[in-house]
């Protein structure tokens, strides 16, 4: 049996219980590990260690105990948006673009290096238009594209899977509002978990054709 780790901030965290694996939130892994787990049954344990408010920084300080220590065969990470959203708060503690390009190469070759056959999808941060982005509208659409670009330049340099979000996004504001996808511009609905899921799955499915 596979050990599939879901890793990220409130997006991934999605509000799972820490003291129950099979308990993994609200959010996209209980999607992911629903489709996958039926379809293949016995194939993956899936765990989610996802931490709200968490930047690449932070995953970097729990690598240990919440990564390596777990030896997943596949690894899903989802951040970037609190390296932006940060900034904003009191503290201004965000995570400049080069830093997280710089922590997350670390982040990926660390594991990379202790789990030398782990399948990696690194998932494109996003956001939207919402009531808790609109005042700095500007600022978070800039700032999230560089956390984009470098997430998938992270990608590219260590081989893993890049999957795209934004666009997927962008494109369903034809059909509904912004806030109908992420609740305020950055967490998701039910909906908007769909889509990061079903983004996820059919990377995984490809990956295994």
């Amino acid at each position: 049996m596979k050990t599939f780790l879901f890793q990220g901030d409130s997006i991934t965290d999605a509000g799972r219980d820490r003291g129950n694996d099979n308990y993994r939130g609200n959010g996209y892994p209980t999607l992911v590990a629903a489709k996958l787990g039926h379809d293949q049954p016995g194939a993956y344990r899936f765990l989610n260690r996802g931490v709200s408010g968490d930047r690449i920084v932070e995953i970097n300080t729990r690598i240990k105990c919440d990564l390596i220590n777990l030896q997943p065969d596949v690894l899903s990470i989802l951040i970037g948006i609190n390296d932006v959203w940060h900034e904003l708060n009191g503290n201004h503690d965000g995570v400049s673009d080069e830093k997280f390009f710089r922590t997350y190469c670390e982040v990926i070759d660390e594991i990379k290096t202790a789990c030398p056959n782990i399948k990696i999808y690194i998932l494109e941060p996003f956001v939207l238009k919402a009531s808790a982005t609109v005042k700095d509208w500007d600022y978070f659409d800039t700032e999230t594209k560089k956390r984009a670009a470098s997430a998938k330049r992270v990608a590219a340099q260590f081989g893993c899977t890049f999957v795209p979000l934004q666009e997927t996004f962008d494109a369903l504001l034809e059909k509904a509002e912004a806030s109908y996808w992420l609740l305020d511009g950055v967490h998701p609905s039910a909906m908007g978990h769909q889509v990061i899921a079903d983004a996820l799955i059919v990377a995984v499915l490809q990956d295994a054709d």
